[in-house]
């Protein structure tokens, strides 16, 4: 009650308060509801404890903070890319699906060396979905009386008008399994001679034992931090290239010209990235024209501070409109347009517009710490789809082309309104390059027997 809010529509302000004067504007708003009782406070990036964050962040960018840092896991993300181009081969129909699963796959592994199997349930990954859901409707404004009246969070859960407590002791159960039994699961691998590199084994490995629990937490919080804010991101900026290009054809031809001049009859590879000028423009128009986070994540003032004449005091909320920045015409030509030439050197010499990446991935100390590892992920499997796959309208009974959508769903990530295109593979010869990852490296057996045998 009695916040100020500040909606940041100018990314030069953003950049001025969030960047320049990070050391006090980079909190985050602790709303009672999502932060204390279902205790989201536990990752970093609703934490608004600089000390925590600052090691949490650590723990997290030494692994995946550089470009170089990741580059030994361009296998694991190029191999997620090629079972995604044969999942949607077989099952054209269940693209978003297929988006999920994959990606959701290939964050699991990364994080955990966790297998999820190309077909049937999983419960790791219905419990990391349902986990994302739970946070969704947690931090919506307005929702939970009690982040209006904080008192109410004392009242016992069959107090009449107190339902929220049971609700949140199940999400707050939820949200603590889903950084428990993950890394149980890894411990029992490595107890059992299974071990494989990811992320946890990675610092089990470089730390001494016994480890201590402050660490081991650090490792748990962060790891499940990783997967749930990377699958779900990732799922909506591929979902919205799939759909910009059935409806920008022509963009998609002028890429896919480009993939065949440069990489010829193999798929690409992050190694053909810099001779992939397009294709790389392509990705980081699909990330301007719909950011994931429309309105980023609010940062809060720990102290009081005047901008411009205007006085922000301590404990204000800072909302960066990442919509607006990426849409500012002031930066980008015909904001509304789809235009990946954008970011390219013309004939005259004209400079590329403003790299949507410094606006998208968050400010100063709060950036996200996975931006590297979301961007080569992004770019493979784009790269890829363009390389093999025709996207298109799909036809009416009349034959005519079925308009698509043009809406976005909200949220914290703004996934687009249900779509359905229509996919084939460019060739004979795309097909068979699509299919030689079901003979080299086919998807293994997934690991939920293991983990649902598990016991905390």
């Amino acid at each position: 009650m009695g916040q100020t809010l500040v909606l940041l529509n100018k990314s030069e302000v953003a950049y001025d308060l969030m960047e320049r004067r990070s050391a006090i504007h980079s909190s985050r708003p602790q709303a009672v509801f999502s932060a204390d009782l279902v205790n989201w406070k536990r990752i970093v990036s609703v934490n608004g404890d600089a000390n925590v964050v600052r090691t949490h962040r650590k723990y997290i960018t030494s692994l995946l903070g550089s470009k170089n840092a990741i580059l030994n896991m361009h296998h694991q993300l190029d191999l997620g890319a090629r079972h995604f181009l044969s999942q949607t081969l077989r099952q054209p129909d269940f693209l978003i699906e297929n988006i999920r699963r994959v990606t959701g796959a290939k964050m699991l592994d990364m994080v955990y060396g966790y297998k999820v199997g190309p077909s049937g349930p999983d419960s790791l990954v219905d419990m990391a979905e349902l986990s994302g859901i739970q946070f969704s409707s947690a931090v919506e404004p307005g929702a939970w009386v009690v982040d209006s009246m904080p008192m109410l969070k004392y009242l016992p859960a069959w107090f009449p008008g107190a339902g929220f407590q049971q609700t949140a002791r199940e999400w707050r159960d939820a949200l603590t399994n889903l950084a428990e039994k993950p890394y149980a699961f890894v411990l029992h691998q490595r107890s059992k001679g299974k071990d494989v590199d990811s992320y946890v084994s990675r610092h089990l490995d470089a730390l001494d034992s016994p480890i201590a629990p402050d660490q081991e937490s650090v490792i748990k919080w962060t790891a499940a931090v990783i997967y749930g804010a990377g699958a779900d991101t990732t799922v909506s900026v591929l979902s919205t290239f799939f759909l910009v290009m059935a409806q920008f054809p022509d963009v998609q031809r002028h890429a896919q010209a480009e993939l065949d001049l440069v990489v010829g009859s193999r798929l690409p590879t992050m190694n053909d990235r810099p001779n992939l000028p397009y294709a790389d423009a392509l990705m980081k128009e699909v990330m301007r024209w719909h950011p994931v986070a429309p309105l980023g994540v609010p940062h809060m003032s720990t102290e009081e501070d005047e901008y411009c004449g205007y006085r922000i005091p301590k404990g204000a909320v800072l909302v960066p409109n990442i919509w607006s920045f990426a849409h500012d015409p002031e930066i980008y030509k015909d904001p509304m347009s789809f235009n990946p030439g954008r970011f390219l050197q013309d004939e005259s010499g004209t400079s590329p517009e403003w790299d949507p990446q410094k606006l998208i991935f968050g400010f100063g100390r709060r950036i996200c710490p996975g931006r590297f590892l979301a961007d080569a992920s992004v770019f493979l499997t784009i790269a890829k789809s363009l390389a093999v796959f025709d996207i298109s309208k799909r036809l009416g009974e009349d034959g005519k082309e079925m308009d698509l959508p043009t809406g976005f769903q909200p949220g914290i990530i703004s996934h687009p309104s249900p779509f359905r295109v229509q996919i084939r593979p460019r060739s004979e010869h795309a097909r068979v390059l699509i299919r030689s990852v079901e003979v080299e490296e086919p998807w293994l057996k997934g690991d939920s027997d293991v983990f649902d045998d598990i016991k905390l």
